[in-house]
């Protein structure tokens, strides 16, 4: 019945597996038939030309046929200026049914062009194998009206035709007419020129822009392989390729700087599980065992020392998890900050320790600091130097404070960190084989770093002939604390 501490033993086998919540899950398949980003951008590509060319098509289509129909009309202009000479030229040569010199009244054709001549009175009424005069063909004889352009259709055969008083002659009729069909088979090859360059030209923007995403997309897909196969294998520390300087290098960093970030956290929740279950097996088995020791023999003359024994391990027990607590809670950005004098943290966290240990002499030496954080997380940290000062101090040791400029230290007069132990003393659950024997969780100073992150700064153990000197440096804040 004299045993009141046991070492740790090791977890049963046997137990149920459990999932591991941080192990690789299924991947989410893609949905068959979706296009993928090259596609999109070929069909963009393509589409954007082909858009293009259409509209250059919409407004060339008309331009040609408005200048066409001006060439028309120019051309008609001229023949009918041309009139009066070619009148005369055929004049001389036709002779009517009377056998004098006249005219012709049907159209004749002068290569494309008609050329009709009426002479006066003219009238309304049917033309000789020519379309109909109408009233206002009798106003431009009479010269009452303006010479004028028309669209008409004469026997199946659609005609532009320009109306003008005859040059030289009032009262008569000059008319000169081309058929429309005759710049319509233009047309129709421009229709089809543009038809088929706005289909190829599409076609080959889209081939160049597939072609172009590839080469532009390759460092996305090498990004998109090695995402995926993070996933698959949930090895966060797997390189993300981040080698350009343009917005995908920057999303690679990104991706890079986010899978760092959540690999160290992952290990740190690990390490920080592993090690929690193991600092607590302990004290759990002890208690374990010297309850059930009272509980089998209550009238034992050792069980008050039982009693005080699972006492002290049940308090061992409620600093460690309150520890995890707070080393959970201040690794997080603080949930509330304003401005804190450190100096005065420093002075009421050392009366808080000379009432616990009036043996120790505490000696302050804190000029007005003003930093911006959480106090309490702040409050907990210097607590946390002052406490660990206080535990490795003589009887009659004395504990040194100071603060200035954003640095707090906490010097004792106790045995010292070797060299060796100088940088994991900030470390969870770490304890050098000196302080096994003493009581603590190790997670004092792991919770001081943890705060002194959290805010910007940083904790460390400086080197010393005698005792220990631990060191907080916090960031200033821009106003100053007046004395």
């Amino acid at each position: 019945m004299g045993v009141h501490q046991l070492p740790a033993k090791q977890a049963r086998s046997g137990r149920r597996q459990q999932i591991d919540p941080d192990g690789a899950r299924p991947g989410v398949c893609p949905a068959r038939g979706a296009v993928n980003l090259r596609t999109r951008l070929a069909i963009a590509g393509g589409s954007v030309v082909a858009g293009a060319l259409v509209l250059v098509s919409v407004v060339l289509y008309p331009a040609v046929n408005a200048n066409l129909r001006g060439q028309i009309d120019s051309s008609l202009v001229v023949a009918a200026d041309q009139a009066p000479n070619v009148a005369a030229a055929i004049k001389a040569k036709f002779r009517d049914v009377n056998g004098e010199p006249g005219f012709p009244t049907v159209p004749l054709g002068i290569g494309s062009t008609q050329l009709q001549i009426v002479p006066g009175p003219v009238q309304v009424g049917p033309s000789t194998e020519f379309v109909d005069l109408t009233a206002r063909d009798v106003a431009v004889a009479n010269g009452t009206a303006d010479a004028y352009f028309r669209d008409a259709v004469y026997n199946g055969v659609a005609y532009r035709v320009f109306t003008a008083q005859l040059p030289e002659a009032p009262g008569a009729l000059v008319r000169t007419a081309i058929p429309e069909s005759d710049p319509a088979p233009t047309l129709r090859e421009l229709a089809w020129l543009l038809a088929g360059s706005t289909v190829a030209a599409g076609l080959l923007a889209a081939l160049a822009s597939r072609l172009a995403a590839r080469r532009v997309l390759r460092p996305v897909h090498q990004l998109t392989e090695t995402v995926e196969l993070i996933r698959t294998t949930g090895d966060l520390s797997i390189p993300i390729p981040a080698d350009s300087r343009d917005e995908i290098g920057r999303l690679g960093s990104a991706f890079a700087a986010m899978t760092a970030a959540l690999d160290e956290s992952v290990g740190a929740q690990r390490r920080l599980v592993a090690d929690a279950s193991h600092e607590l097996r302990t004290p759990l088995t002890s208690l374990t065992v010297n309850l059930e020791l009272l509980a089998e023999n209550p009238a034992d003359a050792q069980a008050p020392l039982l009693a005080a024994e699972a006492l002290g391990q049940a308090g061992e027990l409620t600093t460690l998890v309150n520890d995890l607590i707070d080393l959970a809670r201040y690794g997080q950005a603080p949930f509330h900050t304003e401005d804190v004098r450190l100096d005065l943290v420093a002075e009421r966290v050392a009366a808080r320790a000379a009432r616990r240990a009036p043996q120790i002499e505490f000696e302050l030496t804190c000029a007005p600091t003003l930093v911006h954080g959480d106090p309490d997380a702040l409050e907990r940290a210097v607590a946390n130097l002052v406490d660990n000062a206080v535990k490795w101090s003589p009887s009659d040791g004395r504990v040194r404070i100071s603060v200035k400029a954003g640095t707090l230290e906490v010097a004792d007069g106790g045995p010292g960190i070797p060299d060796s132990d100088l940088e994991f003393v900030f470390d969870r659950f770490y304890r050098s084989p000196a302080a096994r024997a003493h009581p603590g969780s190790g997670l004092g100073l792991a919770i001081v770093r943890q705060v002194a992150e959290a805010h910007g700064g940083t904790a460390e153990a400086v080197p010393c002939q005698s005792g220990a000197l631990l060191r907080l440096i916090l960031p200033t804040s821009i106003e100053h604390a007046e004395p």
